[in-house]
């Protein structure tokens, strides 16, 4: 590869796949308001079996050389979602009842397989959840904030929340030097990028699924 940064290159090269997942239907109604708190639930239930399948293995990912430094206990999401879960369904009663849809088992299953079998590819994903939760995510706490009357900050949207990230662009950037200094070479750099990019689109499909069948409707 050339010589821009590995992290810029990783941006770049799955804008358009990032950019599909951003505008997607299901998110643009939730976020406009057409959608009710049912919906919004529903979303978070599915991404507690995202960061599942994400945070398992942790433990035997701590240290992998390439994986390893991107095993950082602050950025853990599975808590927070469940204290998230048990506010938006009036207790912990849920967890019997939650299933995952059929795109969310697909995408958790493709999180499970990098981090037993490819490291390099665990990270796509790694990247593509956290650097976005830490970015974007931050409007959909706001706005969800505003629509549902959340605390700021509080119950329903902790999942947002990273109490141990003081400073997130500070954060941020040094998340991006562990990117640029990946201890792989210019074709599993590649590899990389393209399961960048497949990350971005089972995460559309998971909107997708999400969909209303019927009309849109406040």
């Amino acid at each position: 590869m050339d010589a821009t940064p590995f992290s810029t290159l990783l941006r770049t090269e799955s804008h358009d796949q990032h950019t599909e997942a951003e505008q997607s239907a299901f998110m643009s109604e939730l976020l406009g308001g057409a959608l009710g708190i049912g919906a919004y639930r529903r979303y978070t239930e599915q991404l507690w079996f995202v960061y599942r399948a994400l945070e398992r293995h942790w433990g035997a990912l701590a240290a992998d050389p390439v994986a390893g430094p991107f095993v950082q206990p602050e950025l853990a999401r599975v808590p927070e979602l469940e204290r998230d879960l048990d506010f938006l369904h009036g207790g912990p009663g849920w967890r019997p009842a939650a299933a995952p849809l059929a795109a969310t088992e697909a995408y958790a299953a493709r999180i499970e397989e990098c981090a037993r079998d490819w490291p390099a590819g665990y990270v796509a994903h790694h990247y593509t959840r956290y650097l976005g939760d830490l970015s974007g995510g931050q409007i959909i706490r706001g706005t969800a904030e505003k629509i549902w009357g959340f605390e700021r900050k509080g119950d329903g949207v902790r999942f947002y929340v990273f109490e141990g990230v003081p400073n997130p662009a500070a954060y941020k950037r040094g998340y991006r030097r562990l990117l640029d200094e990946l201890p792989v070479d210019d074709l599993e750099k590649q590899r990389v990028v393209e399961e960048c990019r497949r990350a971005f689109t089972l995460n559309t499909d998971l909107f997708r699924a999400l969909e209303p069948a019927g009309p849109l409707t406040a």
